[in-house]
């Protein structure tokens, strides 16, 4: 959709990136765009603006949509259509979800917003429902469970099963509606919960998880992070025992507003539906019995993202997805990092069925830190690899990929916060990564030759560093030295080799 007689334009803001595609989510409590770029399987987000025009507030009471709140949000969708024409983005989802749906006058709104240009879909909740847990899928690859998608109108609640969504239903129990289900009492808010889960026949959910998706869920996860004391920042995957997160939701539930409003990651609209939305919580980990609560930051927006990619784009891993654009963003090509990652595997053979695409993952990053200030490269490229949103890499994996950055940077003396989110031998494993890939990007400045012409491997208490005899003067005082960190952490004794381009061939020609 781009306005007649603009010039479209993508300096600016977007600026080395390519927008692709935006959404308009028109949910109950804010009317929220988005604007996507980067790899179609790991999005990033460019640019996100909401207006909080709590279109559902009076959906209990009057059955309509509020004059002033349709105001308010047709100022923000004016604004998103005039900016989105200049951008110059053709490719606009428009969603339309609960309050709009259940509102009498919902439909005279989605007119207005066709004489902006749009072309919006109102969802059935069966929609909302199926979308929120393609998210959810798209994010958590291997997930099993139930996600449950809480908005201001309405809960989603929707099965997993063999990697797509099964029917799923909508409850009429959203943050908007919080008052009129309790009015202020959380027993009876509680009673409600329970009530509407148990006609729905959504079941339990069988050994999987229980997946939050919507932004007062996030906001309680923000919490339960900083009551945990937890080194991550980014609510998105935090996974808890069911048993602890109903505890945490107990302390919740008991607290003001204006304590929580304390902490500036939670605004003031989250924080008063916090504590009602925690006895919510309460009573779906009652009646669904997961193992865990884990907390989805891809949703609705996403699942239509995920759901619109061919077969083999829905495949890929979005880990590697993510990380490769943001490498190359920054001068890191993945071409090279698998290059470079390939050359380590002989002297640290993989350790486990996903542990190489942590190692490629690690290498990418790796690189790129490299191309910033030396005075930066470790800080930022820890944070990179823990505070960055990466899809589908755990907290240990994150400690993995921050302890490979710190090697490569010769920093061996790990931060705290890494070393509280793992093992110390997972740690151990990813610090040779970076030993390694430090030995190989210093040995002959990443050229073609110095792949071919050189080869790392452990040999019994050895490690072996081969080189051809036209490349042995590779072989200097820096790359001694890295040789034998590396081999000192592996516990081995360094050893280099000049060989003939025979001997070489002939190794190749084995592998």
């Amino acid at each position: 959709m781009v306005r007649a007689g603009r010039r479209t334009d993508r300096e600016g803001l977007f600026s080395g990136n390519t927008p692709h595609r935006a959404i308009i989510d028109i949910g109950s409590n804010t009317v929220r765009l988005v604007v996507y770029g980067g790899s179609p399987r790991a999005p990033t987000v460019l640019l996100n603006e909401k207006v909080a025009a709590r279109l559902g507030r009076d959906i209990a009471s009057t059955g309509m949509l509020a004059d002033e709140a349709i105001e308010l949000a047709m100022r923000g969708l004016d604004r998103y259509a005039l900016m989105l024409g200049d951008i110059g983005i053709d490719e606009v989802d428009v969603v339309a979800t609960a309050a709009v749906r259940d509102a009498s006058n919902g439909g005279e709104f989605l007119d207005r917003l066709r004489q902006l240009g749009f072309a919006p879909q109102l969802l059935s909740g069966e929609d909302e429902a199926g979308l929120s847990t393609w998210g959810v899928i798209g994010a958590f690859p291997t997930s099993q469970g139930i996600v449950a998608d809480l908005g201001g109108g309405s809960l989603e609640l929707t099965r997993i099963g063999e990697g797509e969504p099964c029917p799923g239903v909508s409850l009429p129990i959203g943050t908007l509606r919080f008052e009129g289900l309790g009015g202020g009492d959380q027993g009876r808010l509680r009673k409600a919960v329970q009530q509407a889960i148990k006609k729905s026949g959504i079941g339990i959910c069988e050994g999987g998880d229980l997946y939050l998706v919507g932004g007062t869920w996030r906001a309680m996860a923000v919490y339960a992070m900083e009551r945990l004391d937890f080194p991550l920042t980014d609510p998105h995957g935090l996974r808890l025992p069911a048993g602890e997160a109903v505890k945490l939701a107990k302390e919740l539930a008991k607290k003001d507003p204006e304590e929580l409003l304390q902490n500036p990651r939670i605004s003031t609209m989250r924080a008063g539906f916090m504590p009602d939305a925690s006895v919510v919580l309460q009573a779906l980990v009652k009646k669904l019995e997961p193992r865990n609560v884990v907390v989805s930051a891809w949703g609705l927006r996403e699942g239509i993202l995920f759901e619109g990619l061919a077969p083999h784009a829905r495949a890929q891993d979005p880990f590697i997805a993510g990380v490769s654009t943001f490498a190359s963003s920054r001068g890191a090509s993945p071409t090279m990092a698998a290059k470079v990652a390939s050359w380590t595997v002989d002297a640290l053979p993989e350790s486990g069925p996903r542990s190489e695409r942590l190692r490629l993952g690690a290498t990418m990053l790796s690189l790129a830190a490299m191309q910033i200030e030396p005075n930066l490269r470790m800080r930022s490229g820890v944070e990179w690899a823990l505070h960055k949103r990466w899809i589908a890499v755990s907290p240990q994996g994150r400690a993995m990929l921050a302890a490979a950055i710190c090697a490569n940077g010769n920093n061996l003396d790990l931060p705290a916060e890494v070393r509280a989110l793992a093992p110390k031998e997972s740690l151990d494993q990813a610090i040779g990564w970076g030993l390694a890939i430090r030995l190989c990007r210093r040995l002959g400045a990443r050229s073609r030759q110095s792949f071919q012409r050189a080869g790392l491997a452990s040999n019994g208490d050895k490690l072996v560093l081969s080189l051809e005899e036209s490349h042995a003067a590779l072989f200097g005082v820096p790359n001694e030295k890295d040789l034998n960190l590396l081999a000192g952490w592996m516990q081995l004794e360094p050893e280099m080799r000049v060989i003939s381009q025979g001997e070489a061939t002939a190794v190749r020609d084995r592998v």
